[in-house]
């Protein structure tokens, strides 16, 4: 028997995911969480084989709890309505088994869990497309820019760290703006993380 924890804030989807999987014969759901914080106790203290996760949660994030367990025996897999590739990324890194998307046949997330149980991944194939195809369109020192700009420095403390001047800086954060799309550094900083290029 596959022993599972689900992890799930919307109420009805966690128990609607619940019951489907009861429904097959060879699954039991032994723990529903509401949030990650919840989901990272259930698996340390009922240890589950399979431990399906939303990402968008209170308290602790899906992904927050993935990094967290990546240690743990218990299989991850991440279940989102979110295709991003900056997501995706980060799911990877936790080491997460599968990452599928919420708008996929339910009889997919069986199959999942058992190619899982069988020592392969499963990630959702727009997922994969996404991963090879974005890049970041910044050089390595437009990079350095945005990454000061996110630790909150100002353009004089960033000119001041790189040595350059204060105009150089403004010119940098400019085409970083213009190469991303945005119109000012918040969207540009909220961007570079969405994407996971970071």
């Amino acid at each position: 028997m596959i022993r599972i924890v689900i992890a799930e804030d919307q109420g009805m989807l966690l128990g609607a995911l619940g019951s489907l999987l009861n429904l097959e014969e060879d699954m039991e759901v032994i723990g529903k969480a509401k949030n990650g914080e919840e989901a990272v106790k259930m698996v340390k203290s009922l240890q589950p084989e399979i431990c399906i996760m939303d990402i968008e949660m209170p308290v602790k994030s899906g992904l927050d709890a993935a990094e967290q367990l990546k240690d743990e025996s218990c299989h991850v897999i991440i279940l989102t309505t979110f295709a991003r590739s900056g997501y995706f990324q980060r799911a990877r890194s936790a080491n997460v088994s599968g990452y599928l998307l919420k708008d996929s046949p339910s009889e997919e997330l069986a199959d999942a869990v058992r190619t899982i149980m069988d020592g392969r991944r499963v990630y959702a194939p727009e997922l994969i497309d996404m991963a090879y195809r974005e890049e970041s369109p910044l050089t390595d020192r437009e990079e350095q820019v945005i990454k000061l700009i996110a630790d909150g420095k100002t353009t004089k403390e960033i000119a001041k760290e790189l040595y350059l001047t204060t105009g150089t800086v403004r010119n940098y954060v400019s085409v970083i703006l213009d190469k991303l799309g945005v119109s000012n550094r918040i969207e540009a900083i909220s961007k570079f993380k969405e994407q996971g290029w970071f």
